[in-house]
């Protein structure tokens, strides 16, 4: 598979899948032995199963009211990278989390390694400047 491919499968299906919580589709995605990073200086989760029980426990207490995802920007060698937004509310506390994500495709495109960067404010807003940078 194109990684221009994989990557629109990949911000296509997370920003669906993270607005209804589907852990499953999401780690359909990924390779078995993939890495990811949910903040540079975290530990990975290392497989399936370990991505899977992060996205449960980051899922537990978040009600998502929008979730959007900028086209991916492929580069080199499988790679590509999306920003998204998410609104959502934890303990009735309205939130806005902005980020990015960087993924490298295999040949059968599936993520075998992800990096987020993300930040978080108070209520229901926009980042500053336009939404996406595309």
């Amino acid at each position: 598979m194109k990684t221009r491919e994989a990557a629109e499968r990949f911000v296509q299906v997370w920003e669906r899948a993270w607005a209804t919580h589907d852990v499953d589709a999401l780690i359909e995605l990924y390779a078995e032995d993939c890495v990811h990073r949910s903040m540079p200086f975290r530990e990975p989760h290392r497989g399936r199963d370990e991505l899977a029980d992060y996205l449960r426990w980051s899922f537990a207490q978040e009600r998502v009211t929008d979730v959007r995802f900028s086209p991916p920007v492929v580069g080199q060698d499988g790679v590509a990278v999306a920003e998204f937004r998410v609104l959502a509310e934890e303990h009735a506390v309205a939130s806005a989390l902005a980020g990015c994500v960087f993924v490298r495709f295999d040949g059968a495109g599936l993520a075998v390694e992800t990096r987020d960067y993300w930040h978080t404010a108070d209520g229901h807003q926009e980042p500053a400047g336009k939404l996406f940078l595309l």
